[in-house]
């Protein structure tokens, strides 16, 4: 009788331990929610002096009491809101980035490109990782190939004669 009682507690223990969250790590989308890097802070708003005379209401245009939301939180977080005018030149202390980036033809539609390779090769590395009873971490699974051994590169280090910190036992 105490067989069938500790494979339940097993079992038990393993549906809850299944059950946790993988945070940050789990590469689906969280749902159609919203997204809280598309939230610009804005100034507070101000009453008219006189309402009879409001413009016209423009959708999608500049706001009276905030003109200009994403040139404010560039200034705020430290940039230059003259490098969000495409038509600006680049500041002279960035033209060599861009020349050596550039230097073999940049395509308009890097970004979608990148993003699709990377869709794609999510795919192929999780054709059959769907099939799971329990959650796991999708962003190691996919990526580990591409992961760095620690102590292996510490130990690289170490014969190369470069001092390295402790690093805890690798089980």
């Amino acid at each position: 009788m105490r067989m069938p009682r500790a494979l339940f507690a097993l079992t038990l223990a393993a549906l809850v331990a299944g059950c946790s969250d993988i945070g940050l790590r789990n590469l689906e989308p969280p749902g159609a929610g919203p997204d809280e890097f598309s939230v610009l802070p804005v100034k507070p708003l101000t009453e008219p002096k006189d309402y009879q005379f409001l413009p016209a209401p423009t959708p999608g245009g500049a706001n009276l009491t905030d003109p200009n939301p994403k040139a404010d939180a560039v200034v705020a977080l430290g940039g230059n809101a003259a490098a969000l005018n495409p038509n600006t030149s680049v500041p002279s202390s960035d033209a060599a980035l861009v020349t050596a980036s550039s230097r073999y033809g940049v395509p308009a539609n890097t970004r979608q490109t990148v993003n699709q390779e990377d869709a794609d090769f999510r795919d192929r590395q999780s054709r059959w990782t769907r099939l799971r009873l329990f959650k796991i971490d999708r962003y190691a699974e996919v990526y580990k190939r591409d992961a760095i051994d620690p102590y292996q590169q510490t130990e690289a280090f170490r014969r190369r004669g470069y001092e390295t910190p402790s690093s805890p036992p690798d089980e």
